[in-house]
């Protein structure tokens, strides 16, 4: 078979490699190469036969090709390795490339073979992958931290407020037992004094239970709660919200509501901590079997706002979303407030609640 015939079959073979392919004699120039190759490389068959590296590529790649070979001709086994290099357009894409020797019947190695796969979107997943674990392991450690606060809060709560209210009301009461005879008038201020600070202890009772979790939001539905938790901030920090809710016929589940609220909460929480806001406008209306919602503060904006723990909130509000086979998308500009937007379907399957 004639140079020109071999190589036409070299080629054919190659060609049904869908990934770049070629083939190197021992001084590294081209002996063949697939359509794949030539797409990439942007150059006709005939200026790449018989060329060196450093004749199609640019400098700092031709550099690593001949290196790669030359490693490859020396210890006369595969090399694979993952390599850089910028498309058409200039951006940096990502390749799998495996080199082998090829051998003659002698078993001399006359030259090599390589093979180079774009694993462009492969590895931006992998890295998304590491990203997601990464921040699921913050974020659970975080929720631990917050969970512990959480408990501190309470046992502080419980022991300054309710621990100080049972105690005098013991005290009331053994001065009760211990001058049951004494006068009417004097019988009933100390009773008095006992109802009043059993009133206060039920006040604080179910100020404690609504920051763990509003009763209404169980009782009165989703719509009640936020109603409830927007009027709340206004009171406490002075926060003007504004509230609207295309409908409020509509019965949540369990689920999207817990979710729903918590993401207004953490939203509310940020535009006033985080964000120095002084307005929020909350919105939410319903398209189809979906749920819109849309939170904007006129604070920092989240770009110029420092979030602790890398805003692990954020992280926390979108896997809320994602659980309930949503999205919530998280944007603003310096001095130009934040913008929540959260899409959650209102039928969400078994298999998306439970993560199957």
């Amino acid at each position: 078979m004639t140079g020109d015939g071999q190589q036409e079959r070299q080629r054919a073979l190659l060609d049904n490699i869908p990934d770049m392919a070629w083939l190197k004699d021992r001084k590294s120039r081209y002996l063949a190469v697939n359509s794949a190759y030539l797409k990439v490389v942007g150059l006709p068959e005939q200026e790449v036969i018989g060329k060196a590296p450093s004749e199609v590529w640019p400098p700092e790649i031709a550099n690593v090709y001949l290196r790669t070979d030359r490693a490859v001709l020396k210890s006369g086994r595969r090399r694979r390795y993952e390599e850089s290099r910028p498309d058409n357009n200039g951006e940096p894409r990502w390749f799998e490339t495996i080199k082998a020797p090829i051998r003659n019947e002698a078993g001399r190695i006359v030259g090599t073979v390589g093979i180079s796969r774009d694993i462009t979107e492969r590895r931006a997943a992998e890295d998304e992958l590491r990203r997601s674990r990464s921040q699921l392991r913050e974020l659970s450690s975080y929720l631990q931290s917050v969970r512990e606060e959480e408990r501190t809060r309470i046992s502080r709560e419980l022991h300054d407020e309710l621990g100080q209210a049972l105690t005098a009301m013991k005290i009331q009461l053994t001065w009760i037992r211990d001058h049951l005879f004494s006068s009417p008038d004097v019988l009933r201020l100390h009773i008095d004094r006992l109802v009043s600070v059993a009133d206060r202890s039920v006040t604080d009772l179910r100020r404690i239970a609504a920051d763990l979790r509003p009763i209404m939001l169980d009782e009165l539905g989703l719509v009640s709660a936020i109603k409830w938790l927007t009027q709340n901030s206004t009171e406490m920090s002075g926060l003007d919200v504004s509230l609207s809710f295309d409908r409020e016929d509509i019965a949540y589940s369990k689920d999207v509501s817990t979710g729903v609220f918590r993401i207004v909460q953490e939203s509310l929480t940020n535009a006033l901590r985080h964000g120095h806001a002084r307005q929020v406008d909350i919105s939410a209306r319903h398209v189809a079997d979906e749920l819109q919602l849309e939170i904007v503060d006129d604070g920092y904006g989240i770009d110029n706002v420092i979030l602790p723990r890398d805003g692990l909130g954020l992280v926390g509000m979108r896997e809320r979303a994602f659980s309930l086979g949503g999205s919530i998308d998280v944007s603003g500009a310096t001095h130009s407030g934040t913008r929540v937007s959260v899409r959650i379907p209102l039928h969400v399957s078994e298999e998306v609640r439970t993560g199957r």
